[in-house]
């Protein structure tokens, strides 16, 4: 019998390093000054890296999703939430818990823009066989 836990090393992986990422002090990064440099840099970092978390915790389970094709929307959809909600929980840590972050309501609409990246990617990547 295969266990649920075998597919998600990538995207629990891909979880962690976005945690550290977060939870690094602000002053490890640089200083945005104009609304350009705020809007870019930080914004596009969110969106990819939640991008790789949506796309790495489906290629995880790829092969099920491919084996199962019941199942497939549900996988699709709880990754969604999951990853969505691994975003909520990244800003309120960085607003409450991180030293010297902040938590923005817009670096959460960021995550959630990579999360819908993420899984369109991937639906893209592995359109032939999901037609299967």
């Amino acid at each position: 019998m295969k266990r649920l836990s075998e597919g998600i090393y990538p995207g629990l992986l891909c979880a962690l390093l976005i945690m550290v990422l977060m939870g690094l002090p602000g002053e490890c990064f640089p200083t945005v000054v104009t609304f350009w440099e705020w809007l870019g840099p930080d914004k596009i970092i969110h969106s990819l890296l939640f991008a790789a978390l949506a796309f790495l915790s489906l290629w995880g389970f790829r092969k099920k999703i491919h084996s199962e094709p019941h199942k497939r929307n549900m996988i699709f959809i709880l990754t969604f939430f999951i990853t969505i909600a691994y975003g909520g929980v990244t800003e309120i840590l960085q607003k409450h818990l991180f030293v010297n972050r902040y938590g923005s309501i817009l670096d959460f609409l960021a995550d959630a823009i990579g999360c819908v990246l993420g899984l369109s990617v991937f639906i893209l990547c592995f359109k032939k066989k999901l037609k299967k």
